[in-house]
């Protein structure tokens, strides 16, 4: 008996010492991953950032030149400045209009809640520079939205839309309206109806239940579809390069210019790192205003 108590113990002592280490390894492969893919690309960046040009084209010494940032950020003001203003209008148009559509599909929509949420999800099966392409002939000078304004009046022959900010801007809110309606689906599903319901019992109308209740209820959802189309954004570069033109280029085709045509490595690394830092400066004070526990 002596034995077998033993052995049950030994037993129950091997169990509790293999649970320990269960998490850690069921973690290994989401830290080699991002050690691998994030944190050493990171470090290469910042190190590429302050070197400078060596004896021999295309190669580069470390030097801990840190005057690289200041260079790299003030040739491309512009395009930092107008890379936040599209991003920041591309999130707020995609706000105005996720949220009557997330609305719709979460309180409306009845039996079609599942078809109208593959229609939501269907452009990630297009690849992201086909749908930007398909935007550009939708605005082109014989697409449909320049012939409806024709038709309409609201413009002549000498009207263009593509190669413009508007341009741009609409393809950005077009190609991250996704990651803004489901975000919002994903709270405004989550509202009790009897909550709703309540409020209209206590006599509020329905501009007020609204203000009052909906969308406070709904702030999760808000806040993380704001960072999750502003983030991308403002690092986009495709739709500037399709839709816009050399007056509307942001930080995006700065940097793809620096490593892809003038091999100037510090320099992208280094707008890439300012870049990188500034949205991250601007998430943690939006989430700091605006978080959740404020909102709701």
């Amino acid at each position: 008996m002596a034995y077998v108590a033993n052995a049950v113990g030994h037993n129950k002592k091997t169990s509790a010492r293999r649970g320990r280490w269960t998490p850690y390894l069921l973690l290994m492969p989401g830290m080699f991953w991002l050690i691998t893919f994030f944190l050493l690309p990171i470090i290469k960046l910042f190190d590429k950032a302050t070197q400078s040009p060596g004896d021999n084209i295309g190669q580069f010494v470390q030097t801990w030149s840190f005057s690289n940032y200041w260079d790299s950020f003030w040739g491309a003001k512009a395009q930092f400045g107008r890379s936040f203003l599209f991003s920041f209008l591309a999130t707020l148009l995609a706000l105005l209009i996720s949220y009557p559509l997330a609305y719709a599909i979460a309180f409306k929509s009845g039996k079609w809640k599942n078809t109208l949420l593959v229609l939501v999800v269907a452009p990630f099966y297009t690849s992201f520079i086909l749908r930007t392409i398909a935007w550009e002939q939708i605005l082109g000078n014989q697409g449909p939205v320049l012939g409806i304004l024709r038709t309409l009046h609201l413009a002549n022959s000498n009207t263009h839309i593509t190669a413009s900010s508007f341009a741009v801007v609409a393809g950005l809110t077009y190609n991250f309206l996704p990651f803004m309606t489901l975000p919002l689906y994903a709270s405004l599903e989550r509202i009790d109806p009897r909550v709703l319901e309540a409020s209209g019992d206590l006599y509020a109308n329905s501009w007020k239940t609204f203000f009052r209740v909906t969308f406070p209820l709904s702030s999760p959802g808000v806040l993380a579809g704001t960072l999750l189309t502003f983030i991308p954004a403002a690092g986009d570069y495709i739709n500037a390069d399709i839709l816009g033109n050399p007056g509307t280029k942001m930080i995006g085709n700065v940097i793809d210019a620096h490593f892809f045509q003038t091999t100037d490595y510090p320099g992208a690394a280094a707008l890439s790192i300012i870049l990188m830092l500034t949205i991250l400066i601007l998430v943690l004070l939006y989430i700091r205003r605006f978080g959740t526990e404020e909102l709701v």
